[in-house]
């Protein structure tokens, strides 16, 4: 049998909205950020879960925002910060339909790899908390276990998620005319259209359009989507903003 895999998405497909402003929520709370830097990502956020849809340059900015904030900290420090973000707020955000479809390609024999412009750390240790295989991420580079605030090459976003699956492949023997993808975003057609069962889970519409023109299989979890388009971005941006202050930051430094 030949070896195949099934990739996600992460933002907006394995969980509602963006992890990255879950992580920067949780490294706020903990004296990362200040409070100006980090309603930018609340407003991000707002707008992503009210349009579901990334705009690249925006996300770039919010990421490397992040990076210059993590610069000076310990790699093993992010790792066990990453693991409680993970049970804090990552691991209720979830969508219970994507998490079932992976475990049903793992009880098939596949590989199941996330695929995430996020930080790779916070990839890792979503895929180890659910038994996934492993996860493709943005690297931020360390040196002697330090962060410089540097990436290693480029932001893993778009035709970047399907060079590394195209590596992935060439490096463990997966053929990817048997491979599935899942993705919410049109900016990820490369990922999907490199596989051979490409799906679109939550999509936003350039992608639903896509999708359906060419008989792609369609998953939506997602609930009173057209209720809430009917709220005007400043009422979601303050329930962002409310929910991000819900507690307040635990200090300057490290517990």
């Amino acid at each position: 049998m030949e070896k195949s895999a099934a990739f996600f998405d992460v933002d907006n497909t394995l969980s509602r909205g963006s992890t990255l402003f879950l992580f920067a929520r949780g490294l706020y709370r903990r004296g990362f950020f200040s409070t100006r830097t980090v309603l930018k990502f609340a407003l991000a956020q707002a707008r992503f879960r009210l349009s579901g849809k990334e705009k690249a340059k925006e996300i770039a900015n919010i990421r490397k925002a992040a990076l210059i904030f993590v610069r000076g900290h310990r790699t093993s420090e992010l790792a066990d910060i990453a693991e409680e973000i993970y049970d804090e707020s990552i691991s209720r955000a979830l969508w219970s339909g994507t998490v079932d479809l992976a475990k049903e390609h793992l009880a098939a024999g596949r590989q199941v790899w996330l695929v995430t412009a996020s930080p790779l750390e916070m990839g890792e240790v979503i895929a180890r908390r659910l038994g996934f295989t492993g996860a493709l991420g943005s690297i931020a580079e360390s040196i002697n276990g330090v962060y410089t605030g540097e990436l290693v090459g480029e932001l893993l976003h778009g035709g970047a998620k399907a060079t590394a699956v195209l590596r992935l492949s060439e490096e463990t023997g997966l053929n990817l005319a048997n491979c599935f993808a899942y993705s919410d975003s049109s900016n990820d057609l490369p990922l999907l259209e490199a596989v051979g069962h490409p799906c679109a889970i939550n999509p936003d519409a350039r992608l639903r359009r896509h999708a359906k023109a060419n008989a792609w299989p369609i998953s939506d979890y997602r609930r009173a989507r057209r209720a809430a388009r009917m709220l005007a971005p400043v009422v979601a941006a303050i329930g962002a903003v409310a929910a991000l202050f819900s507690q307040k930051p635990w200090g300057g430094k490290r517990r």
